[in-house]
């Protein structure tokens, strides 16, 4: 040990530089300029081109896979009446209704077993008879939540629905 080198105190977090030595004591300065004296066999000098010959091996971060259940996009279901039936002009108002809601429950049905997470329905706009029938349908359920913002509420012709 020499004046100028950094040292470290073994048994306390003190580190500083050599600023005396007189036989076998040493006295050093911290960062904030205060002396310490302490016996040379209470420090150990810091060398920190020790550290150059290690080789440091960077790992890459493997990513979690994400199963096809589980996709981000949610899976869609179109109620409008012409992609539910071939002939739409065979049916009339309610049977139209009771088709679509039918279609709404197994679907929601099919979601939960298949431990899908989100679904997003399209309604449409229209006289918004459909609209209510939807969230009346999704109120009734449990282990759901939809997203229904009041100020859009009659504007948007979709519905987000997540499973819990």
């Amino acid at each position: 040990m020499k004046i100028g080198d950094s040292v470290s105190v073994i048994d306390d977090q003190l580190k500083g530089k050599i600023i005396s030595v007189q036989g076998k004591k040493v006295t050093i300065e911290d960062e904030h300029g205060f002396p310490y004296e302490y016996d040379a066999s209470e420090l150990v000098v810091q060398q920190a081109e020790i550290y150059n010959e290690v080789k440091t091996i960077r790992k890459e971060e493997s990513s979690k896979p994400i199963s096809k259940k589980h996709d981000k996009k949610p899976l869609v279901l179109d109620l409008h009446f012409e992609h539910l039936v071939k002939n739409p002009s065979d049916y009339d108002s309610f049977e139209r209704l009771f088709r679509q809601k039918e279609k709404l429950l197994t679907t929601i049905e099919f979601c939960r077993k298949n431990n899908l997470k989100k679904l997003e329905i399209i309604h449409g706009i229209g006289d918004g008879v459909l609209q209510k029938m939807v969230h009346d349908v999704l109120e009734s359920q449990t282990n759901l939540e939809f997203q229904n913002k009041e100020i859009l509420h009659h504007q948007s012709g979709t519905v987000l629905v997540f499973f819990r």
